[in-house]
């Protein structure tokens, strides 16, 4: 008996395992000379869930479920990847990553491999008011531990997380 309760405590642990990561956060403006290089936190929690904090705080990026929040600039944007297509396949992405499962084909995705690392591009079909161009992520081909994350905006410039 105190085998099988061990056996499903040790099940419920890692199925809400829970991991955090210091990160390094680049936004790049074409109109300023100097980026903005601010650092944070990653945290992972299976199945969905990702948070990456930096500034104190101040700039969120939430992927919870279906749902994503950002806040840039004090600024709070709201989405669901079910109404908002530019963020489906960019969340189907991050769910199989975080389960380290298989990445699923899109018209929109190209992925590459590289010196242990899968380059993981996303370039949504374009849309007048999208906040992003594509998204790159780099990921480690063996572990699925996120190495980058960049989020290119309409007129060259950028938001990267690096961990």
């Amino acid at each position: 008996m105190k085998k099988l309760l061990f056996l499903i405590l040790f099940v419920c642990c890692q199925l809400t395992f829970c991991t955090a990561q210091s990160v390094t956060r680049t936004q790049h403006r074409e109109a300023v000379a100097q980026d903005a290089v601010t650092t944070g936190s990653m945290t992972i929690r299976k199945p969905d869930y990702i948070s990456i904090s930096t500034d104190g705080g101040k700039e969120l990026l939430i992927m919870e479920g279906t749902k994503f929040t950002m806040t840039m600039g004090g600024k709070k944007h709201v989405t669901d990847s079910k109404k908002n297509k530019q963020f489906d396949t960019f969340h189907a992405v991050l769910s199989a990553v975080i389960n380290n499962q298989p990445i699923p084909a899109a018209d929109d995705l190209t992925v590459s491999t590289k010196n242990g690392q899968k380059t993981i591009t996303i370039t949504p079909e374009k849309k007048k008011r999208q906040l992003f161009s594509s998204f790159v992520l780099v990921v480690d081909a063996k572990t699925s531990a996120i190495r980058q994350l960049r989020m290119n905006g309409r007129k060259g410039d950028y938001t990267e997380y690096k961990m």
